[in-house]
């Protein structure tokens, strides 16, 4: 297994250095555009550099042992140099052990759409005013993280409630690798707090759900435009604010799937088109996707959940400050916190146990 496996580093290095090659051609800067291929070359080799850098370490380390053994056998007649040539070759062995088991995690399949902006819905459950309220923390609990790992939020549409929460919300965090860090957050969230309005200071028990797409491209997804309805329509905010005074917000239908987009947060019909058919597209590659996964009986479920949005994934608990994520058994007492954006701790688990689960699957066939 190992032999096979230092043979694919071995093509994976060969390819780097092609890729470094290539990057350095006149005729490939040029072509620098968002869809250009110095753009492409550049993605693939941030995403090799890793394994290549971390084969390189594990080569490094196995000609450390080789002189370590060389140098034990040269001092066969010197006892404080043979003992340091121990100990190099012991401490060499152990990065080499070490760097082995970690290219085996830089090796594992990829997700194709790590890399990838997401669009996020979240949609108000069990609870009435206090579940969009509670969608609305949510919301905001994403935004904020998003900023710190330098992601652009964009709301795409929003159904604002009287109090100011969402009954629902959609909208996009866009930058490289925003769906690696918030593809497990889809399902239902519930919160146990006592709402402002509770007068009696009773704990209620609300739900939202939440569901992460992978945002498509246009050469994802090719959609007819006869295949279309659009309809425009006048939108307007919670309780009279925010009204527009001309018919800029958009309702796309896809008549062959029943699919229906909507889009008001812009005051231009153009922008709220644009916004919307970015939605319908990524919708529609999540529908596929969905059937794709469907017809491969028997595939690996992931310990963190499949994402279907009748699980239950996460508690928010107000009243003990405690966050628990279910799928992994993990609970936090820092829920403020968490709530102002600082995800990292729970994220990082979720990705570690997603990573335990792929290596003992891999191990097993």
């Amino acid at each position: 297994m190992v032999r096979v496996m230092l043979e694919k580093l071995r093509d994976i290095e060969t390819k780097y250095e092609a890729l470094s090659a290539e990057v350095c051609r006149p005729e490939i800067i040029a072509d620098s555009g968002s869809k250009g291929r110095y753009t492409a070359a550049m993605r693939e080799l941030r995403q090799l550099e890793p394994v290549v850098e971390k084969y390189r370490q594990y080569r490094m380390a196995l000609e450390s042992i080789e002189a370590a053994r060389e140098l034990e056998e040269e001092s066969a007649g010197d006892r404080e140099l043979r003992e340091l040539a121990r100990s190099e070759f012991e401490s060499a062995q152990a990065e080499s052990q070490t760097a082995l088991e970690e290219l085996k995690i830089l090796l594992l399949p990829r997700d194709p759409n790590d890399e990838r902006s997401v669009i996020v819905e979240i949609r108000g459950g069990a609870g009435g005013e206090e579940a969009a309220l509670f969608a609305a923390a949510l919301f905001r609990m994403y935004s904020m993280y998003g900023e710190t790992k330098g992601f652009k939020t964009e709301i795409l549409s929003a159904n604002e409630t009287e109090l100011g929460g969402y009954k629902e919300i959609s909208f996009s965090l866009s930058g490289d690798g925003a769906y690696s860090r918030f593809k497990f957050e889809s399902g239902v969230h519930r919160v146990q707090r006592v709402p402002e309005t509770e007068s009696q200071g009773r704990v209620h028990t609300s739900t939202v759900t939440v569901a992460v797409l992978p945002e498509a491209e246009e050469v994802d997804v090719e959609i007819n435009p006869a295949d279309l309805e659009v309809d425009t329509f006048r939108a307007s905010g919670a309780g009279g604010q925010h009204v527009n005074k001309t018919d800029s917000a958009i309702r796309i239908t896809h008549v062959p799937t029943g699919t229906v987009v909507e889009c008001d947060d812009e005051r231009s019909q153009h922008k709220n088109r644009e916004k919307a058919m970015k939605l319908l597209r990524t919708r529609m590659l999540q529908a596929e996707r969905e059937k794709q996964e469907a017809a491969i009986a028997g595939e690996r479920r992931a310990q963190v959940g499949t994402g279907d949005r009748s699980e239950r994934v996460r508690t928010y608990n107000y009243s003990q400050n405690r966050l628990s994520d279910h799928r992994i058994k993990l609970t936090l007492y820092r829920l403020d916190a968490i709530l102002n954006g600082d995800l990292d701790e729970v994220i990082d688990a979720l990705i570690t146990a997603d990573t335990a689960e792929k290596m003992r699957s891999s191990e097993s066939q």
